[in-house]
């Protein structure tokens, strides 16, 4: 924060930090620190439980989401998380790991980290007060784009300057909170508010709250994959073998699908440069490489529409 930023009224942020339930302590722990290690392991466990089902209850919320992300990355608009600390690193995670799971190109799923890459190991000091904007700016946020602000209290600055300013640019504002009727909910065009309740060890939300925001970013991104046909039903088939685990992956993979031996699902992957998908509508039809390519392209990526206008099938 600049010094020309105006200063934090601490009385105040006091005062707001006391309403949120994510800040909250539960009286019956009071004696944590005597427990035995069995008690806290599980006791932690129980406490661990509630968060799916409060992610239940954030289900409606999600279901527009997704829907919502799935109609932007199809008209070629990207996906981009913000956060500060452990929200912050939940987002880079998840945008991480669509490349080696869904074949996307790395710029479509983007995690945007208060503080920039040196916290994703270490805390970086008042990055969360900092202005989101910026960095939305450095990205070139616009119109098509969806961003998703990641705060457990719903209330980090970072994120709803972001959220502000994706906005203004037109793009769709999605928020990811632990509180309900939080500031970032009321800054996006869809919230999705998970309460799970006070933590175990209070304030620390890298706990339930850091489990909830990861089990609804996996789902927004997994169910927006599956939407866009990146799957062949709950099976990857995007994926691109690059290195020798994936390369046995995409192999049975092929295999299991049509049939064929270690030898021909080795040779049609090389023919799809290693492409999955592309392997599997070779097999499948007989058609050349790049015939089968004109095909799938013509189904924006969907095997099974691929399949089914060339009147072929896989065996599951």
């Amino acid at each position: 924060m600049s010094d020309s930023a105006a200063p934090i009224d601490r009385a105040a942020l006091r005062s707001e930090l006391g309403t949120l339930t994510t800040e909250s302590v539960d009286a019956s722990l009071h004696d944590l620190d005597l427990r035995s290690t069995e008690s806290l392991v599980h006791l932690m466990n129980e406490q661990d439980q509630q968060v799916p089902r409060a992610v239940h209850a954030a289900a409606p919320a999600i279901v527009e989401a997704v829907d919502a992300l799935t109609a932007r990355l199809r008209a070629g608009g990207r996906l981009l998380y913000v956060g500060a600390g452990t929200a912050g690193r939940m987002g880079v995670l998840d945008a991480s790991e669509c490349p080696p799971t869904f074949g996307t190109d790395p710029s479509l799923v983007q995690g945007i980290i208060a503080g920039g890459p040196t916290a994703l190991r270490s805390a970086v000091e008042n990055a969360e007060d900092g202005a989101g904007e910026q960095d939305l700016r450095e990205v070139g946020v616009g119109a098509l784009d969806a961003v998703v602000g990641i705060s457990a209290s719903g209330r980090t600055p970072y994120v709803a300057d972001a959220l502000t300013h994706a906005r203004s640019e037109g793009a769709l504002t999605i928020a990811v909170a632990c509180n309900a009727g939080s500031r970032i909910g009321e800054l996006a065009d869809i919230a999705i508010e998970v309460v799970v309740g006070p933590e175990l060890i209070s304030g620390s939300t890298r706990l339930k709250s850091g489990t909830a925001q990861k089990l609804v970013l996996n789902m927004l991104t997994t169910l927006t994959m599956v939407r866009l046909g990146k799957t062949y039903g709950n099976i990857m088939v995007d994926l691109r073998a690059t290195n020798e685990k994936l390369r046995a992956r995409a192999e049975h993979t092929v295999m299991m699908l049509t049939g064929a031996d270690a030898e021909a699902a080795a040779s049609a992957l090389r023919k799809a440069d290693g492409s999955t998908k592309l392997a599997l509508l070779i097999l499948a039809t007989g058609l050349p490489a790049q015939d089968a390519r004109d095909v799938l392209e013509a189904q924006d990526g969907h095997l099974r529409r691929a399949l089914e206008s060339q009147s072929a099938e896989l065996l599951l």
